[in-house]
């Protein structure tokens, strides 16, 4: 499949077409439904930015295990990967963001450990963060899935093609990599989703749209973390999966 072999090559791909009308307004509304907390932003408008959103709407976990979503990351991460993290964007008149460029570098994890690797520590939301071994995020892959027509002017995600192939970058390195590398808009249509490694280099830029951009970013591994660290919301994610079963 050619979605494959570039996203080996660039560390992302777009797949126009990934859940239908139906499912993108069913997101929207259960995602309407949240109400600000620690972990839930809002500003204005709503709801701008939420962290464990796979316990937040349960919709989001139905998404994870869909047929739509595990065709696209069985192939790239084999039958037992699972997702780790959901989190979500949106980029409005009263919440419009900058992006600087980086790395998605952290993980989230059920407890801090001494496990040899692991570090810098951080909490984010009441939930522990931290580095993982480079090898870890090399066998990770994030899906990010479209709520809202993508374009230029809505302040999409910018990536570095490529870059993820250089394990973790410095400030120096990042440099080098913008005055080499154009970077490329990821215009996504409504229900289309961006595949990419965490270790690629990206960013966005404000909206001039006032319009929503509203994003669903589901994080997924290949298998359980080194050293006896415990992923953060795969546990209540099997759990949920066991109880529907």
């Amino acid at each position: 499949m050619a979605w494959i072999s570039n996203l080996e090559r660039d560390g992302f791909t777009i797949v126009p077409q990934v859940v239908s009308p139906s499912v993108v307004d069913d997101l929207i509304r259960a995602i309407e439904r949240v109400r600000p907390s620690a972990t839930a932003l809002d500003r204005g408008s709503g709801v701008y930015a939420m962290r464990n959103l796979l316990g937040q709407v349960p919709e989001t976990r139905s998404l994870a295990r869909s047929d739509a979503v595990r065709s696209l990351v069985e192939p790239v991460l084999g039958p037992g990967a699972f997702v780790v993290r959901g989190l979500f964007f949106d980029k409005t008149s009263d919440a419009n963001w900058v992006v600087p460029w980086h790395q998605d570098l952290t993980i989230a994890v059920r407890a801090r450990t001494m496990a040899t690797g692991y570090g810098p520590w951080t909490v984010k939301g009441g939930v522990p963060h931290v580095q993982p071994p480079i090898s870890v995020l090399e066998r990770m892959l994030t899906v990010r899935v479209q709520l809202d027509e993508g374009d230029e002017a809505n302040g999409p995600l910018r990536v570095l093609p490529g870059s993820h192939a250089q394990g973790r970058l410095g400030a120096e390195a990042t440099r080098g990599w913008l005055e080499r590398v154009p970077p490329v808009s990821c215009i996504v249509p409504q229900g289309g989703a961006v595949l990419m490694r965490p270790l690629l280099l990206h960013a966005s830029s404000p909206s001039a749209n006032p319009a929503h951009r509203r994003v669903v970013h589901l994080e997924f591994a290949a298998e359980p973390l080194p050293g006896g660290v415990e992923w953060f919301e795969s546990a209540a994610y099997d759990t949920e999966v066991e109880e529907v079963a």
